[in-house]
């Protein structure tokens, strides 16, 4: 067995030991391309001893409700007459036109006729997933997400210290290639982002301006770790249209795991929707990818390697349950605040090439009583050892 095909434990037993149990939600996988989910998958369906069906919709000519309707029929005929039932496994089924509705529809028809389908979906959208899930779905499902691979999977897979993480980022498919620098963007280019791009949101949600969303991409991992207004990225994209667009496609950037906008914690939900947001990639291999920077060029650079320090903490943040955002009041400023529960954390990321006062945190906490602070690199939490652990170890 290598080791890209045993990652993922946790999230693969979770997923094993949920499927084991009696029909009782839809299973559903939702995560950015290469997440692992397929592989779960596979390894679900070998491992249960119960008949099978796996089934995609990730085709260039696209599915219909009648494909759709066709796998489901095939697996009920697996589980007729089965004392254990059987398993269902649909990957990308968010690309079916009302794929939700029927799916409802068909669930609810074996739960009335006490049919044993264990159903499980897979989706690399995970925005148009929980569109799909809350819309139609309500109460019938159990979400599991299986976000970027982390530093911790990527060390016990492949070997990798911290350095070779935060700059080659949680790409597992693209591990073989990091010696030949290169082929690693090509690789990262054609078979990742561009097809995220063509077929996770351009070939699924209405978008005007295509040419618009990629350029919004490229500034994002650009200025990845920068707060930047929407009225300053009008002036650097061609055709730009309006703030309202440019919101709406960092919204299905985000939704496919690519970039996103880290909104300001500024006290109230109206006041928080209507800040500049800070980008962010949410894998550090696609702000190196942009950068034009070789690995030994980008370790060179101490302001830049600092981005991608915060840039990584801030994708892992990302990553969990708990609320993330950034906070500025004038000169003074906090890299990312969290809220965990009842827990307000304001988290500074240290560098080298940074300063060691941390006037933000200090003002945040005058403004904020009670609000704990957290710093990770330099003199406070190692950032390996951050990165190697659920944020949850150290914000809740």
């Amino acid at each position: 067995m290598t080791p890209s095909d045993s990652y993922r434990r946790p999230v693969f037993a979770l997923a094993l030991r949920r499927a084991s149990e009696r029909r009782r939600f839809i299973q559903v996988l939702a995560g950015p391309r290469q997440a692992g989910k397929t592989t779960i998958a596979r390894q679900l369906i070998e491992e249960l001893d119960i008949p099978s069906h796996y089934a995609s919709a990730d085709e260039p000519a696209g599915r219909d409700r009648t494909w759709l309707e066709q796998q489901w029929e095939l697996a009920r005929r697996l589980a007729h007459g089965g004392r254990r039932g059987a398993l269902l496994v649909l990957d990308e089924a968010q690309k079916i036109p009302g794929w939700a509705n029927l799916v409802k529809l068909l669930w609810d028809q074996d739960t009335a006729e006490g049919r044993k389908l264990r159903v499980f979906l897979l989706g690399s959208s995970p925005l148009l997933v929980g569109r799909g899930l809350t819309e139609s779905l309500a109460g019938r499902f159990e979400l599991i997400r299986t976000p970027h691979w982390s530093f911790a999977e990527m060390r016990d897979a492949f070997g990798w210290d911290l350095d070779r993480y935060l700059y080659f980022g949680g790409y597992p498919g693209s591990a073989p290639l990091v010696r030949d620098e290169e082929r690693w963007r090509r690789y990262v280019l054609d078979s990742l982002v561009e097809t995220t791009i063509s077929r996770d949101v351009l070939l699924l949600t209405r978008v005007d301006k295509p040419a618009l969303l990629r350029q919004l991409f490229q500034l994002a991992c650009e200025y990845s770790g920068q707060v930047l207004a929407f009225t300053k990225m009008l002036g650097q994209l061609h055709d730009a249209g309006n703030t309202t667009t440019l919101a709406h496609y960092l919204e299905l950037l985000g939704g496919a795991g690519m970039v996103t906008g880290v909104p300001k914690f500024a006290g109230s939900r109206i006041r928080t929707r209507a800040s500049s947001p800070k980008l962010l990639a949410l894998n550090t291999a696609l702000m190196s990818l942009h950068s034009g920077r070789s690995f030994r060029e980008a370790r060179a650079e101490p302001d830049w390697w600092g981005r991608l320090v915060e840039t990584a903490v801030g994708a892992h943040l990302l990553n969990s349950e708990i609320e993330t955002y950034y906070w500025r009041e004038r000169s003074r400023e906090v890299d990312f605040v969290t809220r965990a529960g009842r827990t307000l954390t304001a988290l500074e990321v240290a560098s080298g090439a940074r300063k060691s006062s941390l006037p933000g945190v200090a003002e945040f906490g005058r403004r904020h009583p009670g609000a704990r602070s957290l710093l990770v690199g330099g003199q406070g939490i190692p950032v390996a050892e951050f990165l190697a652990a659920s944020p949850e170890r150290w914000l809740r």
